[in-house]
């Protein structure tokens, strides 16, 4: 059986069709940025575990996003994390490294977590789970379109899914608007314990600004730090 890289080479010098089998964790193979439909996609990817996960979006080339990134930007943390940290689309630094907020909005929002009590490389009650909506870079960091968004969508399901996180903590419009699914301002999603389900679990979920924000409008840190403690109330009441 031909490798993935052998496979693309095959293709590309016009040589013919690969015929293999199909499983649930082994989909078959489309032409790039070529659409699979999209109840069968997220059916396939509802059924991985972490690591066939990983691989899935490490070889996701479902939009154009694929042409422009360096490297796919998974999540980091420990899968057993009872809080988890959702951000909008990796940046420069990001795209770079592999790892979500990194740089420094991701220094400014690990001394926010270390605050909190959290890390992002501890374990226990610290422990934190950190991702994305987006797994892949938006060219010159623009914001997420709705394809894109739409796309990466079952994968930060089925992320949740088998983390099951107590507390979900999102951060930066786009974020919260995906996850929530709704238009809705930052300002007036912030404050109170937002409920979705995912995988037939309710997840609660607070809403604040993105670090990068922060560093641009420094007077808001207030606000976020009291999203914290609604967050650390919520994780509370809900154990």
């Amino acid at each position: 059986m031909l490798d993935a890289r052998r496979a693309r080479l095959w293709r590309d010098l016009g040589l013919g069709p690969i015929w293999r089998e199909r499983t649930l964790a082994d989909p078959l193979e489309r032409p790039p940025h070529a659409p699979a439909g999209a109840a069968d996609r997220a059916a396939q990817i509802a059924a991985l575990d972490w690591e066939g996960l990983r691989h899935s979006v490490s070889e996701c080339r479902a939009c154009a996003l694929c042409d422009t990134r360096t490297q796919t930007v998974f999540g980091v943390g420990d899968r057993c994390a009872r809080w988890m940290i959702i951000g909008e689309a990796p940046g420069a630094e990001e795209d770079a490294r592999g790892e979500p907020f990194v740089g420094q909005a991701g220094r400014l929002l690990d001394r926010m977590l270390a605050a909190a009590g959290l890390d992002r490389s501890g374990s226990g009650d610290s422990a934190v789970y950190i991702a994305n909506v987006l797994k892949c870079r938006p060219p010159g960091n623009r914001n997420p379109q709705a394809e894109e968004v739409a796309h990466c969508e079952p994968f930060l399901r089925r992320q949740i899914a088998l983390l099951s996180p107590r507390v979900i903590l999102v951060m930066g419009r786009f974020a919260a608007q995906a996850l929530l699914g709704s238009d809705a301002s930052i300002a007036s999603l912030r404050g109170r314990a937002h409920r979705i389900d995912v995988a037939g679990n309710c997840v609660r979920v607070i809403v604040t600004y993105h670090p990068a924000y922060l560093l641009r409008n420094l007077a808001d840190k207030s606000k976020v730090w009291a999203d914290l403690c609604l967050a650390r109330e919520v994780y509370e009441q809900a154990g």
